[in-house]
Formats: structure tokens, C-alpha cells, sequence
């Protein structure tokens, strides 16, 4: 069968597949192979740079053209290197040997030819590689559709910053709030999950088979090879080195990247749900748009299908993300492959958040406030003033306030004239009396506004 969107397994290369357009160079095995091309180069500019008399400096015609297999990568190079792959069953000696026949007709690289993949285990070069792929992903894709939704959040919880809203504890009645407050409490917890993710440091090593740097240190005993690595994990990469690692670097840090998306994207399950419930309760309709199906049997359907995928893609996200920081830090003696299966995973699991904040983007994006329902909402709900009531009564000295208004509240509809009657036989100051009497539950909110207004990313 002919593969296409429409017979592709993964709904993130079919359904979606347009949708993740800026994750799919990255952390696909394109850009798996990429990486390693950039990752061998720097290694061998550097080789180049480092003294050895067997290996002279490069000229710049030589860093120009070592450049370009970095710049100029591209799928003819990919299907390249799969078609050499074929021949050696080993993905990474595969680039190795791309990169050489790359040297046809230039004396000098060919001269230096072997110092390609020079004292390296495959795994300098793939931890490297998945890092530099994180990296990307993270800076390029991830935290600007966190950064959208901040904006977003923080646009709404300004507007929407006075509107007052009955709060449902426990499902229940309960002190009122604003629209903007309610936003503002995401944003908040979402800006502190946004920092922990961008703060994750990305860790990598080039020290040899089992980290000892044997090989190295064979071919040139009195060289500073651990320097060396930093050097071009650090400077050359951009990475942040690991002095101690077994053969594979340990995966430590990707599982700690893993938990931070994962804790993002579950305080965004609640917040998808939190919305669809005001949905449901009217308090939040959402724009129509020509054309569009809601129920193919009621016609009057407009679901709130973008906060629907929204909580279904970060559960699939998660489940995966949780699997890789539980599993990737983990490794039989000095290596076991178990590692290599599920980093080939990373695209996915960071697929699926990133199409979850398309979906709740635009969900975010057709929602319209309905005031009329929040309004009557509240007018409906005077018994929530039980709570200011009983408290003045309590900074006052009146016997048994609590008990009073729950005696006075429970089991039965508390009106705005059952409520003002109340306030109006207790023993209180005038000035308080009076406060309390022009209270209603729309009023009631605290300090929800100045709140709302205050948070900014």
C-alpha cells in the first residue's frame, strides 16, 4: 500500500500530520541524522584545532565544506545515509562513512579522513545528538506554544479581571470569584511549570566507550582529554558536559525534562476540564464558525471538541513521557539497547503536548464570555453570603455566628430578602450593617480583581 497521511499508523503523521510541521525536522530520524552529521564535524574541527601533528588545522576551504554537510542537509543526504546503513546494519558508522565519501577530490580532508569519528563510541554521538534534538525541540517548538498560551491566559485574566463568577467547590455554591482571577491562577501555575522546563539543563559527554576515555588516552597519552571534551560539548555544542557516565550518558536530565512537560501539561488537563465544565454550564459560549458540525443527529450542537483533544493528547503525552523518565535513567551495567527504542519515542511524546496546545490554543481563541449567564448565576445564589455574614459577626462578638447561618442556610433557598432580613435583625454596628446589606453575591469577590490585574508572565 501506498503510505500517505491516510495510511500512516501515528495520527501525528496523518490526522495532524500538518499540525507538528515545526517538530518533525527535529526529532524525526531525519533529524536524528542531522545531529549526528553536526555532532561529527564539530568533533573533527576540533580534532583538527587541537595540536596533533598527525592532524594540521584545516584551511577554510575545508571548514566551508564541512560546514555545508551541517547547513545544506538535507533528505537526498538522509536516504543517503539509510542506503549505507543497509550495508553496515549500524546507523552510526553509517554517517561516519557518508561523511568520508563526502572528502572525494579534497587531498586534505582525505589525508585526515580517519579522524572522523575519531576515538568515538557511537553513543558520543547520539547522546550529543539527542540533546541538540531536545534542545531544539524546546527552544524551537515547545516553550513558544507555552509562551502563546501564557499570552492568551494573561490577555483573558486582564480583561476578564472584574467579571465576578460563582466558584463551585466541591461542586458546590461557593465564594465568589472573577472570570480573570480563575485565568489568572492558571497563568501563574503555568509560567512557573514554562520555567522549570526552560531551566532543565541538557547534559552530554564525549569520553569514550565507558567514559573512562580509553581509547583517547591510547593514541595520545599526555593530551587533555577531558578538557578537550568539554570544550566542544560546551562551546562547540552549546551542551553542558557530564564528567561521569557509564557508556551512554545517563538520561538523568531528560527525564527531569520529561517530568517538567509532563507537569505542564497536567495542570493544562485541568484547566481543559475546568473550562469545558463552564462550558457546560453556560457561563462560557463559543464562536461559530461557517460550516462546522457539532452533532451529525442534533443540530443544535456546538461541542467543545478543541478542550476534548486538548486532555486526550496530554494524557497520551504523558503516558509516554512518564515511561521515558522512568525507564531511560535506568541501564544494565555500562550499556544495555533498551534506551535506544524509546529515545526514537521523543518525537511522539513531544508531539502529542505540542498538538495539545494547538487544540487548547484554539479553544482558548473562540471562547466568548457569557455574562448573562454568570449574572444570573450568582443572583441565584445568596446563600453564599452565609460567609461574610458570620464573619462580621464574629469580629463583633455575636454568640454562635456560625452556627446561626448554618442553621439559617442549609436545606432551604436562601433569597435576596430572606438574606437582607437576616443582616437586618442582627446586633452590629450600623456602618457594618450597612456594608453587609449592600452586598450581593456579584460583589462579594475580595480581592479577585486587583489579583488579576497584577499577574503578569
Amino acid at each position: 500500500m501506498h503510505l500517505s497521511p491516510l495510511t500512516a499508523l501515528s495520527p501525528l503523521d496523518g490526522r495532524y500530520a500538518g499540525k507538528l510541521a515545526a517538530l518533525r525536522p527535529v526529532l524525526s530520524e531525519f533529524g536524528l541524522m542531522h545531529h549526528r552529521v553536526q555532532v561529527e564535524v564539530e568533533w573533527f574541527i576540533a580534532l583538527s584545532d587541537a595540536g596533533f601533528d598527525e592532524f594540521k588545522p584545516l584551511s577554510a576551504a575545508s571548514r566551508a565544506l564541512l560546514a555545508g554537510l551541517v547547513t545544506d542537509f538535507d533528505e537526498i543526504d538522509a536516504q543517503s545515509i539509510k542506503d549505507i546503513e543497509r550495508t553496515t546494519n549500524h546507523d552510526v558508522k553509517a554517517v561516519e562513512m557518508w561523511i568520508k565519501g563526502r572528502f572525494e577530490d579534497q587531498t586534505e580532508l582525505q589525508a585526515a579522513a580517519e579522524f572522523v569519528h575519531f576515538a568515538c563510541t557511537s553513543e558520543d554521538i547520539n547522546n550529543t545528538s539527542h540533546a541538540l534534538m531536545l534542545k531544539r525541540a524546546r527552544d524551537e517548538a515547545l516553550l513558544p506554544a507555552l509562551d502563546k498560551l501564557l499570552a492568551q491566559l494573561g490577555a483573558m485574566a486582564h480583561t476578564l479581571a472584574a467579571l465576578p463568577m460563582l466558584s463551585r467547590t466541591h461542586g458546590q455554591t461557593a465564594s465568589p470569584t472573577t472570570v480573570g482571577k480563575e485565568v489568572a491562577n492558571v497563568a501563574a501555575r503555568l509560567a512557573t511549570a514554562r520555567q522549570r522546563i526552560a531551566a532543565v539543563p541538557l547534559l552530554a559527554k564525549m569520553n569514550g566507550a565507558v567514559g573512562n576515555y580509553n581509547a583517547h588516552v591510547a593514541a595520545y597519552p599526555g593530551f587533555d582529554w577531558e578538557g578537550f571534551s568539554r570544550r566542544v560539548v560546551e562551546e562547540r555544542l552549546g551542551l553542558a558536559f557530564n564528567a561521569y557516565t557509564i557508556q551512554i550518558e545517563p538520561h538523568d536530565c531528560m527525564a527531569e525534562l520529561f517530568d517538567a512537560v509532563a507537569r505542564a501539561n497536567t495542570l493544562l488537563i485541568d484547566w481543559a476540564r475546568d473550562v469545558w465544565g463552564y462550558v457546560s454550564l453556560g457561563y462560557f459560549k463559543q464562536r461559530l464558525k461557517k460550516g462546522e458540525v457539532g452533532s451529525s443527529t442534533m443540530p443544535h450542537k456546538v461541542n467543545p471538541i478543541d478542550f476534548e483533544n486538548a486532555e486526550g493528547n496530554y494524557g497520551l503525552a504523558n503516558a509516554l513521557l512518564s515511561h521515558m523518565s522512568h525507564k531511560l535513567p535506568v541501564s544494565r551495567w555500562q550499556r544495555d539497547l533498551t534506551d535506544s527504542t524509546v529515545l526514537r519515542n521523543m518525537g511522539v511524546a513531544l508531539g502529542y503536548a505540542l498538538l495539545a496546545h494547538d487544540s487548547l490554543s484554539r479553544g482558548l481563541d473562540k471562547l466568548e464570555v457569557n455574562e448573562a449567564a454568570l449574572a444570573a448565576d450568582l443572583d441565584a445564589a445568596w446563600e453564599v453570603l452565609a460567609e461574610p455574614v458570620q464573619t462580621v459577626m464574629r469580629r463583633h462578638g455575636l454568640p454562635n455566628p456560625y452556627d446561626q447561618l448554618k442553621e439559617f442556610t442549609r436545606g432551604q433557598p436562601i433569597t435576596r430578602e430572606l438574606m437582607q432580613g437576616f443582616i437586618r435583625g442582627l446586633a452590629l454596628p450600623e456602618e457594618d450593617k450597612t456594608r453587609l446589606l449592600a452586598m450581593t453575591p456579584a460583589s462579594y469577590t475580595g480581592l479577585a480583581e486587583p489579583l488579576a490585574r497584577r499577574w503578569k508572565p
